[in-house]
């Protein structure tokens, strides 16, 4: 039988499989380290396992708040911190773009995440027309909105051209066995709209940059990424030269279909979009 054109990633039972090779993990945390309401507890005792054995781990969300709240959260799920050495959000790149607006900002997204303007010298405005600039870190009800109740404020923003700041390129992420749209999805339509869009978390170099700082380590290939997410964990540590980790069980299952298990579907899903993984496991254990 030929070897499909398109590299195989191999598939792992536990993470020790893999962890002794590198010096640094950087791992995302929704969908691989908790569900948005509960520790995936084995997630937690394979990272801890890997500190041990020398690793420095990274957790790397783009959540849109500072390092500090996401700390809070994991707290409150009862994530042992001998799980992680520390943590870098979008948030915490993102407020770099934010100290560079001119002018007053506009801030979509829900209250909880107002602490990610903690200490700028920034104005916030809930006039679309005051507005020089616009911070998306979320809807303002995940639970009940979608992208197209946004519809009549990016058409107030497209009035005055206003330039975005998405705290988080994520789309949708998993809350329990949900779906919920993110600042990305909210970032999405606006470019449809014509709007012009920066971003700092993953996939863009910002956020992988500050967690090579938090590691203290530049050599990429002793560097294991870890992620479920394709557009942001997997493009992201790809563009960035990385080794990849997919856990296929996130908030892409459904993209293998009936095949979740074997290596060349898995690879075959990932060369569709461009992608590879070097190994690939369906939870993080």
């Amino acid at each position: 039988m030929q070897n499909p054109p398109f590299a195989v990633p191999r598939r792992i039972g536990e993470l020790s499989e893999a962890a002794g090779s590198y010096d640094a993990i950087f791992c995302d945390i929704w969908g691989v380290v908790h569900n948005g309401l509960a520790k995936h507890a084995a997630a937690e005792r394979a990272l801890a396992a890997a500190r041990a054995g020398g690793a420095k781990v990274v957790l790397i969300t783009n959540a849109p708040r500072q390092a500090d709240g996401v700390i809070a959260q994991l707290d409150s799920f009862g994530l042992s911190r001998d799980a992680y050495d520390a943590i870098v959000t979008s948030g915490d790149v993102t407020r770099a773009l934010i100290g560079r607006a001119e002018g007053p900002v506009f801030h979509v997204g829900p209250s909880r995440d107002v602490d990610l303007f903690d200490g700028l010298d920034v104005e916030l405005t809930k006039d679309p027309a005051r507005a020089r600039a616009v911070v998306a870190t979320g809807l303002f009800d995940d639970e009940t909105e979608t992208p197209e109740d946004y519809r009549d404020l990016i058409a107030a923003f497209r009035q005055n051209d206003l330039p975005m700041i998405c705290a988080n390129p994520d789309i949708v992420v998993h809350r329990g066995e949900k779906l919920v749209y993110c600042a990305g999805a909210v970032a999405r339509a606006y470019e449809e709209a014509g709007g012009t869009v920066s971003m700092a978390g993953k996939p863009y170099p910002p956020i992988y940059a500050e967690a090579h700082r938090l590691a203290g380590t530049t050599e990429k290939s002793r560097i294991l990424a870890i992620g479920d997410g394709l557009a942001t964990d997997i493009r992201g540590a790809n563009d960035a030269g990385l080794d990849v980790l997919l856990i296929t069980g996130g908030i892409h299952g459904q993209d293998f279909g009936d095949r979740p298990e074997d290596p060349a579907a898995v690879g075959g899903v990932l060369a569709d979009k461009g992608l590879s993984a070097n190994c690939f496991m369906a939870a993080l254990g």
